[in-house]
């Protein structure tokens, strides 16, 4: 995949450069004089002994004749030959473009844009690789699958982000996602169709072949159990490998996984700070934090700052333990804090919290064994007053009221938003061992936000983006804005006149019955669970220069690279 063009900077190939010598080279042997005349004086002119000397003078002057003329005849052999040579090459030098002899035939994307790509430079920085690459990643979340379509251009020492194509699988009843086909994997490697049109739409067909995909599946799919999971993987691997153009990555590089919960906050922070500018470049700038919540499972990722020696019991390196990871990426080298927490996605925090209510509800009747109050709509202060709904409710594996029990779930007659904090941070279970001190929730280790995390960006992405940007929200706010704006949801449909210049925000609250319990359990996780104080500023975003946010991008950046478990699905001619 060798673009062989040369970095901004280099000079001209010479002239030479341009012609290899393949066969074996032409042996030229020099005769050496025959005999030394010891009456010949090299200081004496050439005419002095030969009047003297006539015996002599015949065979003389026919030698010097014969060698002066063989050496004029050589002579002008070399300067045919060197003549003609120099025509060669000249014409070569302006016919043949510069990397057409030293390099052969170049697979499409290499040092020039083809078909319908165009690149915002003419020539590739590095030899090593092509002008324009494509990545596509399929991220198969929880609610529904989706593709992004990644085109770059390599003018610079690091690749740039040109666009990108943004599709998702329809939206139904149930969910779209591959965890929503059960034992049908077959279906669920069809529903992908609709991306890999869109993809084949998208990459020019001479880029095609050399564009890598990968599918990586997230929470969602990890619930079906390993047999079921693993036969969704297989026969999507089978229809992308058959169907599609695309190369997709090996097996052995994880092509078609199910993603480890961690890399989903490693990548969606080098998505950011790639975007940001604050990875890949030269500079060691701050970094910013990246929390993802999504619908099974939520991630933390930042880089901690520490003192240069341990002082009021901060240690000056980060712990060892699952919650290291270490990162080299754009010269620089991160060792980030990440844990990625399933089954605190906002839909599973929602079923979380459902349960929890429920529970209190079964000890407080278990003695008497009553079951009645299952039956009756049960007061929900998460549920905004005037509203309910209801919800089929999973429960604690073996459970005493079953796995699954269906209910009603009811607004109190006054907001409560209060209590719905309350509920929201019992699912948290802060008080369970913390083996490595200080730590979040669920006994896991995190450095204090205040101490290591003080002033650098904090960026909410998904789900703390849908919830709050619908409803007016600014680009950046605080902890407390966001309580207060909990609150105000809260208090139901007499207190939403606030929302009436947002556009559908109003729609969007009366169709949402959730939409306080949504609010306050991101409360309660930024603020107790991940401990930032209420004064603490976030960004909440989707997009970045256009882009989309996520892990997606942070992921595509590698299959980039040499050796990343890809090979173009045409052999290069040569």
């Amino acid at each position: 995949m060798s673009s062989g063009v040369e970095a901004p900077g280099q000079r001209r190939p010479g002239i030479w450069s341009y012609l290899s010598f393949t066969g074996p080279r032409r042996r030229v042997s020099v005769s050496l004089p025959r005999s030394h005349n010891p009456n010949s004086d090299p200081h004496e002119k050439p005419d002095r002994h030969s009047r003297h000397r006539s015996t002599n003078s015949t065979g003389y002057m026919s030698d010097f004749k014969g060698s002066a003329m063989m050496n004029q005849g050589q002579r002008l052999r070399y300067l045919k030959t060197g003549g003609i040579i120099a025509f060669v090459l000249l014409v070569l030098y302006f016919v043949v473009p510069r990397d057409g002899l030293s390099r052969g035939a170049v697979p499409s994307g290499g040092n020039t844009a083809a078909g319908g790509a165009k690149a915002t430079c003419t020539k590739s920085y590095s030899k090593d690789k092509p002008l324009i690459q494509y990545a596509l990643m399929i991220d198969a979340g929880s609610t529904g699958s989706r593709i992004h379509v990644y085109k770059f251009n390599n003018c610079g020492p690091s690749p740039e982000l040109e666009s990108e194509v943004f599709e998702m699988t329809p939206k139904k009843e149930g969910g779209s996602g591959l965890s929503s086909y059960g034992d049908d994997a077959e279906g669920a490697a069809k529903s992908l169709d609709v991306l890999m049109d869109k993809a084949v739409a998208s990459v020019p067909p001479e880029y095609q072949r050399c564009s890598p995909i990968a599918v990586k599946a997230t929470a969602g799919l990890r619930k079906l159990g390993e047999e079921k999971s693993n036969n969704t993987l297989r026969a999507v691997r089978h229809r992308l490998e058959t169907v599609y153009p695309f190369p997709l990555v090996s097996e052995e590089q994880n092509g078609v996984e199910v993603m480890p919960g961690e890399m989903e906050g490693v990548y969606a922070w080098i998505t950011i700070n790639y975007l940001l500018g604050k990875i890949g470049g030269p500079d060691k700038t701050p970094t910013a934090a990246v929390l993802d919540l999504g619908g099974g499972s939520t991630q933390i990722v930042f880089h901690p700052t520490f003192p240069d020696t341990p002082r009021g019991g901060l240690p000056s390196q980060l712990a060892e333990g699952d919650h290291k990871y270490a990162l080299s990426f754009g010269g620089r080298d991160f060792a980030l804090y990440q844990h990625s927490y399933l089954g605190y996605g906002l839909m599973e925090a929602r079923n979380n919290l459902h349960s929890t209510i429920l529970d209190a509800l079964y000890q407080q009747n278990k003695d008497s064994g009553a079951t009645e109050y299952l039956k009756s709509p049960i007061v929900n202060p998460c549920i905004a007053p005037g509203m309910s709904r209801e919800i089929d409710v999973k429960m604690p594996k073996g459970h005493a009221l079953g796995n699954t029990v269906t209910v009603n779930m009811t607004g109190p007659a006054a907001a409560a938003p209060t209590q719905c904090r309350g509920w929201a941070e019992k699912t948290l279970h802060k008080d369970d061992e913390c083996k490595i001190a200080p730590c979040a929730f669920r006994g896991v280790h995190q450095p204090p936000f205040e101490q290591t995390f003080a002033t650098e960006a904090v960026y909410l992405l998904s789900y703390f983006y849908d919830r709050t940007q619908d409803l007016g929200m600014p680009e950046s706010f605080t902890i407390r804005e966001l309580q207060n704006l909990a609150d105000k949801v809260c208090q139901g449909e007499k207190g939403w006149d606030v929302f009436t210049p947002v556009p559908k925000a109003l729609e969007e609250l009366r169709g949402r019955p959730e939409w306080c319990l949504d609010l306050n359990f991101q409360l309660a996780l930024l603020h107790t669970g991940y401990g930032m104080p209420l004064d603490r500023e976030v960004r909440i975003a989707k997009q970045i220069k256009g882009n989309e946010l996520g892990w997606c991008l942070g992921a595509s950046l590698p299959l980039l690279e040499k050796e990343s478990g890809w090979q173009c699905k045409v052999k290069e001619v040569n």
